[in-house]
């Protein structure tokens, strides 16, 4: 018997909150070591606003360590228990591109989101496992791997041209597989394998992959194309974070996957308030 596939409701832009059960995460107020750590950020994610729970157990982060799939699974299912006990009703995406986490967690947990940095490059039987087990996922534009992607970022068209062509042609790829189109969101993938200038010209143009009829996650939460221009640190990125949110949603971004999740509930309500 298939998992119970979570319900995505996109009539309204839903806050996605990060939870990285990792050591080594780029912004270290998001790093959750231990199960006291993830239960009270589930607690605060949730009382905050957060309608999802993206949960990692794999720093993506460039030049991040490698991390054994056994490891990867035991930080994962940490993360994922703790939502599942204290707030039954969130729904989980499993942030990985590792078909077997993927499978693991949706045979122990139930249907959960697959949260795919790599849209099915790193891992032939990603498709497979999505498609059989019918659960929404997230396909993300990356090239390379996190080790080497800061070394891909040589485009030779205009980045937002190669990124919807890039993700026109994966979608393909999924609904081939199987995949089913209603199952599918889109991410451009800020910050991975691209420039500062090339994240901001991305950004310029997100309008672009919001109308090719798919939902598209939006993540740039703390990310170095904020804090590098101004000369900052991720701890000092929230107000940056919140103002390109904005623009996200202005752009018609359906998801904001971020770390502080108040200022991003906030955000959502206002700009709902903006558009009534």
């Amino acid at each position: 018997m298939k998992p119970v596939c979570p319900v995505l409701d996109f009539s309204s832009p839903r806050v996605m909150a990060i939870l990285n059960v990792t050591p080594d995460s780029f912004y270290a107020g998001s790093r959750m070591p231990d199960a006291g750590a993830v239960e009270r950020r589930v607690r605060e994610a949730v009382s905050e606003g957060a309608q999802m729970i993206d949960v990692g157990g794999y720093s993506s982060r460039q030049g991040a360590d490698e991390v054994s799939e056994e490891e990867e699974w035991r930080r994962v299912s940490l993360g994922i228990d703790a939502v599942r006990r204290l707030a039954p009703d969130t729904i989980v995406s499993v942030d990985t591109f590792r078909s077997r986490v993927a499978a693991r967690a949706i045979e122990r947990f139930g249907g959960v989101v697959v949260n795919d940095i790599s849209a099915g490059e790193l891992d032939s039987r990603m498709f497979e496992v999505v498609a059989r087990y019918d659960v929404p996922y997230v396909a993300m534009h990356m090239r390379g791997t996190p080790q080497t992607m800061q070394a891909r970022t040589d485009y030779r068209r205009d980045i937002t041209t190669e990124v919807v062509d890039y993700l026109r042609a994966r979608v393909g790829a999924m609904l081939a597989a199987g995949i089913r189109r209603e199952r599918i969101i889109l991410d451009p993938g800020f910050g991975f394998a691209k420039t500062v200038e090339q994240n901001y010209e991305l950004l310029a143009g997100l309008h672009r992959l919001c109308a090719e009829g798919f939902p598209v996650l939006a993540g740039l939460s703390r990310k170095s194309m904020i804090y590098k221009p101004l000369g900052y640190t991720p701890a000092e990125s929230l107000a940056g974070t919140v103002a390109l949110g904005w623009e996200c949603l202005r752009q018609g971004a359906a998801i904001l996957r971020v770390h502080d999740v108040r200022e991003a509930a906030d955000t959502v309500r206002l700009f709902k308030l903006f558009r009534s």
